[in-house]
């Protein structure tokens, strides 16, 4: 089994924030079990990173075993090896693999030819490890999530379309707010949609901020600027100016939680007072990534929740 969207731990997704959950727990109370023991974890990372990367190395360790930092321009890959070839060779070495690329295409390739299961770790459609820690953060606030209202507001990335698809999936209403012609994907929406059905979830899609917080009982927001767009930076914070996460915005929501994936531009789409607000949880969220992250690699290599 992979984990190429969050879509592939539905609907095992509950069992798995049970899981992270307890691991935490563990880990606060000196319970340390090594159920990864002599495992070993490679990871190609094409685009920085400070929480997906340490998390996923200290998540290993914890586990009693072994993560291995995999910078694609000191492998072949850059010098014209295929993708067939680097994922069969690797299956030999390595039980699992996380792979953090702007091309989503190049994850699933990897996939299709790897013996051992594949982690998204980032691409330009989704960041499923982002959101489902996410998720397991809103739960230990609001234990339930049915009734409860998630407010996106900024650009509609692979972090929103996550988002997207795990709100629907844990029965949250969402409701996204972005400028004309940075909404999520339509194939996304369709899915979440599609979902949501099931789940009687809400799915919600605007272009005015205020609409989209009315009500919202967490607020979750992202950089204008993601990793490949620092081009557009000039015209994003032209186009974004009106979606600042702000005490303005923040109060026409009800007593919201704050949220932000991280690395934050303090002033552009958050303000320093909202992140440190004693309403912010985004410090947490960054926590989580290690916990979820325990969960699901135990879950992948020995379907252990």
């Amino acid at each position: 089994m992979n984990l190429l969207s969050i879509l592939d731990i539905h609907p095992e997704f509950s069992e798995l924030l049970k899981s992270a959950s307890k691991l935490k727990s563990d880990l606060k109370s000196g319970r340390l079990q090594e159920i990864l023991k002599n495992q070993n974890l490679a990871m190609i990372f094409d685009k920085p990173s400070t929480r997906t990367r340490i998390s996923f190395e200290v998540a290993m360790s914890q586990l009693g075993g072994h993560a291995i930092y995999l910078d694609p321009s000191s492998m072949h890959l850059k010098r014209g090896e295929s993708i067939k070839d680097t994922a069969t060779t690797l299956s030999k070495y390595v039980n699992a693999v996380v792979i953090r690329t702007s091309n989503h295409k190049v994850l699933v390739d990897f996939a299709k030819y790897s013996e051992v299961p594949v982690i998204n770790g980032l691409t330009d459609l989704e960041h499923p490890c982002q959101a489902l820690s996410d998720l397991l953060t809103i739960k230990e606030h609001h234990k339930k999530f049915p009734r409860l209202k998630l407010a996106y507001i900024g650009d509609g990335n692979n972090v929103c379309n996550s988002l997207l698809l795990g709100a629907s999936m844990a029965g949250l209403e969402m409701s996204t707010a972005t400028p004309k012609g940075y909404e999520p994907k339509k194939s996304i929406l369709k899915k979440a949609d599609e979902i949501s059905d099931k789940t009687r979830s809400r799915i919600q899609v605007h272009n005015d901020p205020l609409a989209a917080v009315e009500g919202a009982d967490i607020i979750y927001t992202d950089v204008w600027v993601s990793m490949g767009h620092e081009k557009e930076l000039d015209n994003r914070i032209n186009d974004f100016k009106n979606y600042q996460v702000n005490t303005n915005l923040v109060k026409l929501a009800n007593n919201p939680l704050i949220m932000h994936c991280l690395p934050a531009k303090r002033g552009q789409e958050i303000t320093s007072e909202v992140i440190e607000s004693k309403n912010s949880i985004v410090f947490e969220q960054a926590e989580n990534r290690l916990h979820l992250q325990k969960a699901l690699l135990c879950y992948l290599l020995c379907g252990d929740q």
